[in-house]
């Protein structure tokens, strides 16, 4: 029987994560750490084998990780701490809210395992005037660990959004990870970038403040045919947040891909960035999502059909969660597990690599 690897995720979220090691069944995610009880709660739906330990990563002793992975040895720590909580860096001294790469690190040494996969926003690399992250790196390599990282984009593998995270893997011994080749782009042999057409345009036509539960089409490309594998029939969380007359006449003044700057002047908002009161591209990937992603006034985040904000539903779509996939909470909850998230199909593709650099590990 093949090696099973034991895995633990760290600031888990809803698990976007954890989801290309959990349909493998070569990996075994023992437990969960994630602090938001809600968030926790959506984790344990999708991953009901997991030991969720919702709480304080500060507060995970050796005692209760051996507890909560039953003594099981550990073969791999995901996970990436909130990227918010190195705004503070910097400003004041490490207090514990900037210190959560300090706390992965201890987690790290307590479990020894084999590898570790640590995500983070691409602006890690230029914080604290470049010097956190080599810092990071240091931290880790100081306890035995060699490493190597790399800047990925989502959208290359086949997720509908341009989402770009920075990944260090880190191995005891030779680190033989291979980051995972593109699928998706514009070069030879690759797949056309997922647009957002191709990832939600199966979704009924609903405007402000309505909700409809029927798919208005087939799965008709390969997108679609991932996110409703599992035969779905019932349409979950399609319903548009209601908005004032004033915020719906803005949107459907708006054309495809256009932003508050297109705006006759009567409707032109006064204040807001350059990427807030925008469409997105129907024939494009979206641009990066936050947990803002249903909030004009926020982010670029309205429907270039429906002149309407996103959906969760939509929000999910864009991260490749799966439509069977369950979410938990109140709508702030959701909409800030959605967003936080690690893309499934980016997890997917860091699982098969991770797979293949366990195993090559096994036979030195």
């Amino acid at each position: 029987m093949a090696q099973k690897y034991n895995v633990i995720d760290l600031f888990a979220g809803v698990g976007g994560l954890s989801f290309g090691f959990a349909e493998m069944k070569e990996f075994n995610i023992v437990a969960a750490n994630e602090i938001l009880p809600d968030i926790a709660k959506s984790y344990e739906l999708n991953h009901p084998n997991a030991n969720v330990l919702a709480c304080d990563i500060a507060d995970l002793t050796e005692e209760k990780l051996k507890e909560a992975t039953n003594g099981q040895k550990i073969d791999l720590i995901v996970g990436g701490p909130p990227c918010q909580s190195y705004s503070t860096l910097g400003k004041r001294q490490m207090d514990d809210r900037a210190n959560l790469f300090t706390q992965y690190k201890r987690i790290l040494e307590i479990l020894q395992p084999k590898a570790f996969i640590f995500e983070n926003v691409s602006g890690l690399l230029s914080m604290q005037g470049g010097k956190l992250f080599p810092k990071i790196r240091s931290e880790f390599e100081s306890i035995g660990y060699n490493l190597k990282y790399k800047l990925l984009n989502a959208v290359e593998y086949g997720v509908p959004q341009e989402r770009k995270r920075i990944i260090l893997v880190g191995f005891k011994g030779e680190n033989t990870f291979e980051y995972p080749e593109p699928t998706h782009g514009e070069g030879k042999g690759l797949k056309p970038f997922v647009t957002l057409e191709d990832a939600i345009g199966d979704l009924p036509v609903i405007k402000s403040g309505e909700e409809n539960n029927t798919y208005a089409k087939e799965p008709d490309n390969d997108f679609l045919k991932f996110v409703r594998r599992n035969g779905t029939t019932v349409l979950t969380e399609h319903s548009a947040p209601k908005n004032n007359p004033q915020l719906i006449a803005l949107m459907e003044a708006l054309g495809d891909g256009q932003d508050k700057n297109d705006l006759p002047e009567e409707l032109r908002p006064k204040s807001g960035y350059g990427n807030t009161y925008a469409k997105l591209w129907w024939k494009r990937p979206s641009t990066t999502i936050t947990r803002n992603f249903s909030c004009p006034s926020s982010s670029r985040c309205i429907h270039p059909r429906d002149s309407r904000a996103l959906s969760n539903r939509e929000g999910a779509r864009l991260q490749s969660f799966p439509d069977d996939y369950k979410f938990y909470g109140s709508q702030t909850s959701i909409k800030l597990g959605i967003g936080n998230a690690v893309p499934c199909l980016l997890s997917r593709a860091l699982a098969k690599q991770m797979l293949k650099a366990l195993q090559a590990s096994e036979d030195k």
